[in-house]
């Protein structure tokens, strides 16, 4: 007899994917050497990478039983955002070496699953293509602190025209970090898989936007500068790649509603401590004053939950997305969604939490390495 649409299936014999692992390995099996490298690795030695996964291995939780809770509630919002999912997925750009429909299939996937698209500056598909893909997902666009300030505010009005209704700012990128294996494979993708928001022969090159990147000719952005040039939008807008209290303060005085909590995945600043380590110390510096999120290293609901119960409002997964798009297109994101949302389905029961807001720290206890 089949189950009730609303009851989780343990034994999906007729899934093509059982498992997120699955999804990842269907995903590398599929791309090319250098395209799965790219997507797999870190910078330097790798030992960010490692320390985002390791982080999550020294908490345990501390179950309530026999609490009379029913089914849990996964539902939240972020920045105005109502999400059937405490979850947004990252702004990945060149998301075209994945899949040809890049985050347009990824937004269309989360408007499914109640998810939320933050859409990548340097992506394959414009904000605007993205906007009319699944207006109901593409809800947070990034942009980046760098170039001609009149570029950045014509990013930021595009933005708003295509619907957007909050803004993500990469603050941790201010050059290309140091990465061992895409300069091994003398990585050189299309310039097509970045070039969405900035065509060539457009009003605005790519380079004219990200050449900082790489040239280091001009000095970064502060907070006081970003403060200034945000102002020109009603939206409101979130820093992301901050690692710590200074920052997090820094960020909310200069204007932000919410910091995402953040190394990059460790693709940039090799050394950098886990993001979840952090994320305590910025929960409590910023605590009532702006919402959380956290990426780098979410690899299953159960490391949702734990992010969630040491003080994220939400988390922003980008290889897993980006694992369901190589593997499956939007139905291999979709995939990933529902099989996170299952988990923590399941882990909130175990734990006794009628909710993913209920969640905090006396769910957890450290244990050792």
């Amino acid at each position: 007899m089949a189950a009730p649409d609303d009851v989780i299936s343990y034994f999906p014999r007729d899934a093509d994917f059982a498992t997120l692992s699955e999804i990842v390995e269907a995903a590398r099996a599929g791309l090319p050497s250098d395209v799965r490298d790219f997507l797999d690795g870190g910078a330097g030695r790798e030992v960010t990478l490692r320390r985002n996964r390791q982080a999550f291995e020294r908490w345990a939780y501390r179950p309530r039983i026999m609490t009379g809770i029913g089914a849990p509630d996964l539902a939240t919002s972020f920045l105005g955002v109502p999400l059937g999912l405490p979850i947004l997925t990252a702004p990945f750009g060149a998301d075209g070496l994945f899949h040809p429909e890049g985050h347009c299939a990824v937004a269309r996937a989360n408007a499914a699953e109640g998810v939320a698209s933050i859409v990548p500056e340097a992506g394959t598909h414009a904000v605007e293509a993205v906007a009319a893909a699944a207006p109901v997902a593409a809800r947070i666009a990034q942009i980046h602190p760098m170039g001609r300030p009149a570029n950045f505010a014509a990013m930021l009005r595009r933005i708003e025209d295509a619907g957007y209704g909050a803004v993500c700012v990469t603050v941790d990128c201010p050059t290309v970090g140091w990465r061992e294996g895409t300069r091994h494979n003398r990585f050189d993708p299309d310039p097509a898989v970045l070039t969405g928001n900035y065509p060539v022969g457009g009003p605005v090159a790519l380079d004219e936007v990200f050449g900082q990147l790489f040239t280091r000719t001009e000095p970064d952005w502060t907070w006081a500068e970003l403060s200034e040039r945000m102002a020109a939008t009603r939206l409101p807008w979130m820093a992301k790649g901050v690692l710590t209290a200074e920052a997090a303060s820094a960020a909310v005085d200069a204007g932000a509603s919410a910091v995402l909590v953040s190394n990059h995945g460790g693709r940039q600043l090799d050394g950098a401590p886990a993001a979840l380590e952090q994320l305590p110390e910025v929960a409590a510096a910023i605590a009532g004053r702006a919402q959380i999120a956290l990426d780098s290293g979410i690899r299953s609901g159960t490391d949702v939950v734990t992010a969630l119960a040491l003080g994220a409002d939400a988390v922003v997964i980008g290889r897993l997305a980006a694992y369901g798009l190589a593997a499956a297109g939007e139905a291999g994101v979709r995939r990933i969604h529902q099989l996170l949302r299952d988990e923590m389905h399941t882990v909130l029961t175990l734990l006794g939490a009628g909710s993913v807001r209920d969640l905090g720290p006396d769910f957890l206890q450290k244990v050792q390495p």
